[in-house]
């Protein structure tokens, strides 16, 4: 984990722009159940109306008001709305304190109401309570200014209403309190407004939740947009560190980790801290955002439900520990899978053509179908675990909803509570519940991206056992060079308990050429591997030009040598693109004479395209013996100091193999040249002859001399040669 967020600090700027987006869209988010209670409640079961104090108002009803209110409210009301009209239409000062305002309004906006449908009962003849009309509400406030003009009229109305508001209990208080807009709203209607009331603040108040909808869309999209460049930038940074820390390991750290295992953690890996990256930023941000958020508002009201906002986290909480219990071993154990399925593939693939040649399908489908199954079962396992969670997240959803609905609906009844205010609820609690379901979803992903991060930062913080003095040294600037020596060399493969090679003393001029023959596994392309430090020397040293190799930079040593592997290797491209792999200093003149020696200048030109012909990828639209010229010309190109040739020669005919060598010498009089080789054709000429077995020297000098001293040599030679070639070689000495 400290791994994937230690790559998110790299792009703090980003991560920081991220948290406030998400800060205006949490706020965005929490808004619109708030402004959905206010169209319930306030646009529909309100008609609009905001304030027990009418904008508008007739003369008459303001009268009417002021005889319920006591002398100083009056006073203040009858201030705070300007001079009647030709109509009797009195409006609300801009300037008019509403808050003391509503104080003095609400009780008698109650009364006056309560007046209007008791008289528009009585009118009808009901006992049950009416609801009044403009026509009610005209009559009652003419019934108030009739009884006003008696003496004490007023003070009787005000003792009168404080009694009975004293006798009422809390509740009941609250509750008519509530209904205060009832009179603005039958107020409006006797004016004709109440429709132009409600629609206005339906729209306004729309229009505000559009505006807020829209901010959150185009937050949520910038989010996105940033989330997804910042986990790109890791997903290129860390392809980027791999590739780079690969590129310069030995072939022993190739060898720890597997190339199979190498693709896998530059592929798979690096994609599954990628996306994580990505529901760090949206989801794992903003979820503690989003809840708090929730929670802060849930805990401003005076619902007395929270309760249930407690119960339905702690049983999300429970039910996410005993699922992580159960899926989180398998998420470890998938990457291995992963990385067992991709080796067999791999194998498979590339070797197709034995397991064809000796009818291995089956075993080989087998073998696949094995390790296809073992993740196939693992990923059910935890697909199914995941799934399994949905049901039960559904079901503490639902029933946290139900919670809130029965209770709400017995608060409702008591007047506590109003129909938006549950709706807004409910929507918070979701809110909340939806906040802990996303940070549950990502504790499910961490622990595989957690893997993935590990395995990456292996190859990473994995040092190369070969790497660039603190102070390298440089080759003489005059005097011969090339000259390659090996003094008293031993080496031993990592791991192993016996030497591959022991002691092996020689030196290799330019000018000349040294062979290195042997029987199979005896040691010789290790030996070779030594020069370019593919593999550093156990004891001993290899020198070139008296500078131990180790003592030079790899791109210094590497500069200097030309070197042909064992298995010809080609790169997608053209012939062009290959024989110029050297560098740029080749020119087209140099890769076409380097063809040339190659003995390639004739497959080339019947080419369509000649040298810009195609190379398919590993070379495979080319033969072995074509790709093994391809890869000498290649060499030859780089206009080498010393030519390393590891059994090069061994996918050429005698003919092509004969007139190449011959070619080369020409090209290569100054310069020295080491060749692996397998046939004694090949080394027939070479200036001086390495013979190995089991890793020791067991006879040096040219082919006349190791034929006369050499049993090891002869034993080759005999088994290569015919009676009559070697009678041929005695009679030519």
């Amino acid at each position: 984990m400290t791994k994937i967020f230690k790559q998110l600090g790299r792009h703090w700027a980003a991560c920081l722009a991220v948290v406030a987006l998400l800060i205006v869209q949490a706020y965005c988010d929490l808004s619109l159940p708030d402004y959905t209670s206010k169209i319930v409640d306030t646009g529909i079961q309100q008609g609009g109306i905001e304030s027990p104090v009418p904008d508008t108002v007739r003369s008459t009803t303001l009268q009417a008001l002021e005889l319920l209110m006591s002398e100083d409210d009056a006073a203040l009301a009858d201030e705070a709305y300007s001079a009647p009209d030709a109509d009797g239409m009195r409006t609300l000062n801009p300037d008019a304190d509403t808050a003391a305002l509503e104080n003095a309004f609400t009780t008698p906006d109650v009364v006056l109401y309560m007046a209007a449908a008791k008289n528009a009962a009585t009118a009808a003849g009901a006992t049950d309570t009416v609801v009044p009309t403009a026509y009610d509400l005209d009559a009652v406030a003419t019934q108030l200014a009739a009884a006003s003009q008696a003496p004490g009229a007023r003070e009787m109305l005000q003792s009168q209403l404080t009694d009975g508001l004293a006798q009422l209990d809390e509740t009941v208080a609250d509750s008519l309190s509530s209904q205060a807009m009832l009179l603005v709203a039958l107020e409006y209607d006797a004016q004709g407004i109440a429709h132009d009331v409600q629609m206005s603040y339906l729209l306004r108040t729309g229009g505000q939740m559009l505006a807020l909808t829209l901010l959150m869309v185009a937050v949520a999209v910038a989010v996105g947009f940033i989330a997804s460049r910042v986990s790109a930038a890791i997903g290129r940074d860390l392809r980027r560190d791999v590739f780079r820390t690969v590129v310069g390991y030995s072939n022993a750290e190739i060898e720890k980790f597997s190339t199979a295992s190498l693709i896998t953690r530059t592929t798979n890996d690096i994609q599954q801290v990628q996306f994580v990256c990505v529901i760090l930023l949206r989801m794992v941000a903003y979820a503690p955002i989003l809840g708090i958020g929730g929670i802060m508002h849930v805990a401003s009201g005076n619902t007395g439900l929270e309760w249930i906002i407690f119960v339905a986290v702690a049983a999300l909480l429970a039910l996410i520990a005993v699922l992580m219990n159960v899926a989180m071993p398998k998420f470890k154990q998938m990457q291995v899978l992963v990385d067992r399925l991709n080796l067999v593939s791999r194998e498979i693939l590339t070797g197709i053509m034995p397991i064809r040649a000796f009818s291995r399908e089956a075993f080989e489908e087998k073998r696949f179908d094995r390790a296809n199954t073992d993740l196939m079962k693992t990923q059910l396992f935890t697909n199914r675990t995941m799934v399994a969670m949905m049901p039960f997240m559904t079901l503490i959803m639902n029933g946290t909803s139900l919670l809130i609905v029965w209770f709400g609906g017995k608060a409702m009844d008591l007047g506590s509570m109003q129909v938006g205010e549950m709706i807004a609820f409910i929507t918070y609690t979701m809110q909340i519940v939806m906040s802990f379901l996303m940070l549950s979803m990502v504790a499910v992903m961490l622990p595989r991206a957690g893997v993935a991060a590990d395995r990456i930062d292996e190859v990473i913080k994995t040092p190369s056992t070969i790497h660039d003095p603190a102070a390298p040294k440089a080759l003489p600037a005059d005097g011969t060079h090339g000259v390659v020596a090996f003094h008293d060399i031993s080496f031993r493969y990592p791991g192993s308990d016996e030497d591959a090679l022991e002691h092996i003393s020689f030196t290799a001029r330019p000018g000349e050429t040294t062979a290195i023959i042997g029987s199979t596994g005896c040691g010789k392309s290790t030996l070779l591997n030594l020069i370019p430090r593919f593999y550093d020397v156990t004891e001993g040293s290899v020198t070139i030009d008296g500078v131990d190799v180790r003592d030079m930079t790899q791109a210094q040593l590497h500069d200097e040598l030309g070197y042909v592997p064992q298995k010809g290797v080609l790169f997608s491209g053209t012939i062009t693109s290959n024989l110029k792999f050297g560098g740029d200093h080749i020119t087209d003149a140099d890769a076409e004479q380097a063809a040339e020696i190659a003995q390639a200048t004739e497959f080339i030109s019947a080419k369509p395209e000649g040298f810009d012909s195609p190379i398919a990828q590993g070379g495979s639209n080319v033969s072995g013996g074509q790709k093994q010229r391809l890869s000498i010309a290649r060499a030859i190109a780089k206009h080498p100091q010393i030519y390393l040739f590891d059994d090069s020669f061994s996918a050429l005919d005698y003919k092509t193999d004969v007139a190449l060598r011959r070619a080369l010498k020409a090209k290569t009089d100054n310069a020295t040249v080491i060749i692996v080789a397998q046939r004694i054709s090949t080394v027939l000429h070479a200036n001086q002859i390495l013979v190995l077995d089991e890793g020791r020297i067991v006879g040096k000098g040219t082919h006349a001399q190791l034929m006369e001293s050499c049993p090891a040599y002869q034993e080759i030679a005999r088994s290569q040669l015919s009676q009559k070639e070697l009678n041929l070689q005695k009679e030519g000495e």
